[in-house]
């Protein structure tokens, strides 16, 4: 089956009346976790983990591959295996890239991927990335509270 891309028109309505299915990454490089700053709306200047949504007719593993590419200038053919799920979780945000008069409903496949290297990373959908340790993320008020529930929920738990 063929992906097939919305207009604009159409995923405005879909943000509108349905949940979006996402996947983000978390990032690891050594003891460090990378997030990109945010360009659009909803958590737009906000440090964020680095995903997208999944298309309809798209598996996960190929929405894993194309955001990874699109995202990271990055290649899932080394890291199958290094690829891990770290749960479900539900972010809801009273604005949208549609603007503040539509709610966003995202609900995220979180995935840890720990990487050697990463370079070229492309500026589309973050205007800068950052390399940060866990407290900083827990810390900061520029990071936005979803990156953190990932800490604090799973990655993180029990830890102090």
């Amino acid at each position: 089956m063929s992906r097939k891309y919305l207009n604009k028109e159409t995923f405005k309505c879909i943000v509108e009346h349905t949940p979006l299915v996402s996947i983000d990454f978390i990032i690891k490089k050594g003891n460090k976790y990378l997030l990109g700053k945010r360009v659009n709306k909803p958590a737009k200047g906000y440090y964020f983990t680095i995903g997208g949504r999944i298309f309809k007719n798209e598996t996960i593993k190929e929405a894993q591959k194309r955001i990874l590419k699109e995202e990271l200038n990055l290649s899932l053919t080394p890291y199958p295996l290094l690829l891990q799920f770290i749960g479900i979780f539900e972010h809801f945000y009273e604005t949208s890239i549609f603007g503040d008069n539509i709610s966003t409903h995202y609900i995220n496949l979180a995935y840890l991927l720990e990487v050697k290297e990463l370079s070229n990373l492309p500026k589309n959908q973050h205007s800068e990335y950052k390399w940060f340790s866990v407290d900083e993320i827990l810390r900061k008020d520029n990071i936005h509270t979803y990156v953190k529930d990932y800490f604090i929920k799973t990655i993180n738990k029990g830890k102090k």
